[in-house]
C-alpha cells in the first residue's frame, strides 16, 4: 500500500481531526546549512484553513538548533493516529509564529496536503531494539536497526558463523520494549552481509506473526516520534 495524498479542500479536515489534541507528534526541521533535527512535542489542535497549533518542544537537548524555530521555517509534522489501523499522519508546513500566552506554542501554517501511511504497508522506522534470535536451536544477542510490517534489519555482533544460514527460519525474541515483554516473532532470513562488527541480517516476518509485528511497529513509531 502506498501513501495517499489528501486534498485539503475535500478531506483534510476529517483526517486532521483524527490527530487528537494531546497526541505526541514529531517536528522535523532542516537548517539552512542542511543540519537536520527532530523535536518531540504535543499536537494541540487546528482551525480549518487558518493554522495548526503544537506545544513548543523541550529544546534543552537540541544543541542550539531551537533558534531555527522562527517564522517561515519549513517543518514536517508526524503523528500516530490511534484506532485508525495504526496509521501515521504527516504534513509539511511552515512556522507562522511562536506565542507565549496562554502557554508557549508554535503556530503553523495550515497544510495544503496531508499524507496518511498505514503501518501495515512498507513504512520503515529506524529503531534500536535489543533482541535475541534463535537459529537452529542456538541463541544470539542482536539489535533490530530498522523495522517495517514486512521485515527488519538485524545486526548480530560476533555472528560471522551465521553467514551460511541464509533462507532459514528464525525466531526473534523481544524481552522488553516500550512495555512490551516476551514477544516472539517468526521470520525468514532473506540476506546476510558481513559487517566490521559482525553481520547485518535482513529478514521477512512470517504471516502468522503479522499482528504482533504491527503492535511492535506502532510502539516503535511512538518511541521515535
Amino acid at each position: 500500500m502506498t501513501a495517499k495524498e489528501i486534498d485539503t479542500s475535500n478531506r483534510l479536515n476529517n483526517h486532521l481531526a483524527l490527530l487528537l489534541p494531546g497526541t505526541h507528534v514529531s517536528l522535523d526541521i532542516t537548517t539552512p546549512a542542511g543540519q537536520r533535527t527532530k523535536f518531540r512535542t504535543l499536537f494541540i489542535g487546528y482551525l480549518p484553513k487558518k493554522y495548526a497549533l503544537v506545544q513548543y518542544p523541550d529544546t534543552t537537548k537540541s544543541g542550539g538548533l531551537a533558534k531555527y524555530i522562527i517564522q517561515g521555517m519549513p517543518i514536517t509534522v508526524r503523528g500516530l493516529i490511534e484506532g485508525h489501523e495504526g496509521s501515521v499522519v504527516a504534513f509539511a508546513t511552515k512556522v507562522k509564529q511562536t506565542i507565549q500566552i496562554p502557554s508557549r506554542m508554535i503556530v503553523l501554517d495550515f497544510p495544503k496536503k496531508v499524507t496518511l501511511q498505514s503501518l501495515r504497508s512498507s513504512l520503515r522506522i529506524d529503531v534500536d531494539i535489543d533482541i535475541k534470535i534463535k537459529v537452529d536451536n542456538e541463541y544470539w544477542k542482536a539489535i533490530i536497526l530498522n523495522i517495517s510490517a514486512q521485515g527488519c534489519q538485524i545486526n548480530v555482533s560476533n555472528g560471522e558463523t551465521l553467514t551460511l544460514v541464509a533462507d532459514k527460519n528464525i525466531n526473534i525474541i523481544i524481552e522488553d520494549f516500550q512495555g512490551m515483554t516476551n514477544i516472539n516473532l517468526e521470520a525468514n532470513i532473506c540476506n546476510i552481509k558481513p559487517q566490521t562488527n559482525g553481520i547485518s541480517m535482513g529478514v521477512k516476518f512470517a504471516e502468522k506473526s503479522k499482528s504482533e509485528v504491527v503492535k511492535v511497529v506502532q510502539h516503535a513509531v511512538i518511541a521515535t516520534l
